[in-house]
């Protein structure tokens, strides 16, 4: 009844994950080409020669001839079918014996749990996704459970997600439009850009990895998706133009003290308001006299950069340059990518994993978005050596840790 092949083309895999509901960037056929460090298979499941799955599975060299598998965000599948599901189970298997896999790890894009913030305590999970739960464990793989650190597993249980809408950003909270606003008023603005200015994002995401001691990626590693995804890569950059700002709040000065010259007196209302506008523009002109001498004319403060895969978006990675925080060039950049994404067709936006607990300093930062919390159903194992399994895991389990820690 059914059948599985390894090598299914791009072409039709990419073509029938793009047309699920568990559509992902990370089983794209691309994303294999981005992570060149595995090698890749492509499987198609099929019922009557009909495709009704997909697997882009990463395979991991190990010592001694073994490898590991990893399907990120997969497969793709009616997980609510038993019979297929347990059918691929055992064809993945199948081809885990054939690659000397110890181990198959994967993490559906099955959804336990979706809500706003303040709703995260009462929530109710999907009764649905915990029956396609016992499915997998039917069909013999072990499931990692919810877990809650974001360091417990490959891809985040727990992601800050927004939907895109034509009018977005009216459901910011007030400081969130209030911090846009500040964007705009020191200058900062925000546009697509291309392949060209990889260097200029490059350069703000390394300032980024020194400021928080992360290790994130490099020039080349920007490029290589960029050349990859091709139009499928929004870059977007946000950059001041330091002079020309500064010659701007030298006019309002100027126009301020002859509005202050021509005021009686008697008008203390009109008088205090323009001293405060006043004292406000000279701290601008300070600030922006002293960047003038220290940056270059006109300068990228900061940047993200996502991919689409069909109609859903990941923002991968994002940079800023830390002197320019009092700019807030993420209040501009945010919501252009959001705008951008509903323009093209694109559903929802993933800013990306947060800590199960809700409250990291990455959950606060996002939530100025109003975005919907996720919560994933989770990793699984599917044993294929069952002698070496336990032996593989535990060796997995502290080269993890280990990693965790620097």
């Amino acid at each position: 009844m059914y059948t599985y092949k390894v090598g299914l083309s791009s072409e039709e895999h990419d073509a029938f994950a793009k047309s699920s509901e568990q559509a992902n960037l990370l089983q794209s056929s691309n994303w294999a080409k981005i992570k060149d460090n595995w090698g890749n298979e492509r499987l198609g499941f099929y019922q009557n020669e009909e495709l009704i799955a997909v697997a882009s599975v990463l395979i991991k060299p190990l010592p001694l001839g073994f490898t590991m598998l990893y399907i990120p965000r997969g497969p793709i599948m009616d997980y609510g079918n038993l019979e297929l599901v347990t059918f691929v189970m055992t064809s993945l298997k199948a081809f885990g014996k054939s690659k000397r896999a110890l181990f198959i790890k994967f993490d559906p894009a099955l959804l336990l749990r979706q809500y706003a913030l303040a709703d995260a305590e009462t929530a109710p999970e999907n009764d649905q996704v915990l029956t396609y739960v016992k499915n997998l464990e039917q069909a013999g793989a072990t499931w990692a459970g919810r877990t809650s650190d974001i360091a417990e597993t490959i891809q985040p249980r727990f992601q800050a997600n927004v939907y895109t809408a034509a009018n977005l950003t009216e459901t910011f909270p007030k400081h969130t439009k209030r911090l846009m606003k500040d964007a705009i008023n020191r200058g900062v603005v925000t546009s697509r850009g291309d392949i060209s200015d990889v260097t200029e994002f490059a350069n703000v995401v390394a300032l980024t990895e020194g400021r928080k001691g992360v290790a994130l990626r490099n020039e080349d590693y920007f490029k290589k998706m960029m050349t990859i995804y091709g139009e499928d890569a929004y870059l977007h950059l946000a950059k001041v133009n330091l002079p020309k700002r500064l010659a701007e709040y030298q006019g309002q000065l100027a126009q301020i003290n002859k509005d202050l010259a021509e005021t009686a007196e008697h008008q203390k209302k009109r008088l205090t308001k323009l001293n405060q506008q006043k004292a406000s523009v000279e701290k601008y002109i300070a600030e922006f006299s002293e960047f003038v001498n220290r940056y270059d004319d006109e300068l990228v403060i900061a940047g993200i950069l996502s991919v689409r895969f069909g109609n859903v978006m990941e923002m991968l990675y994002a940079g800023m340059n830390d002197d320019f925080k009092k700019f807030y060039p993420q209040y501009s950049l945010y919501p252009k990518v959001f705008d951008d994404a509903y323009q093209d067709g694109i559903i929802w936006a993933n800013m990306g994993g947060v800590e199960g607990s809700l409250d990291d300093g990455l959950t606060k930062f996002k939530a100025n978005f109003a975005p919907t919390f996720e919560e994933y159903i989770g990793e699984f194992d599917l044993p294929v050596n069952a002698l070496l399994y336990k032996l593989s895991q535990f060796a997995y389990e502290t080269r993890k840790k280990l990693r965790n820690k620097h």
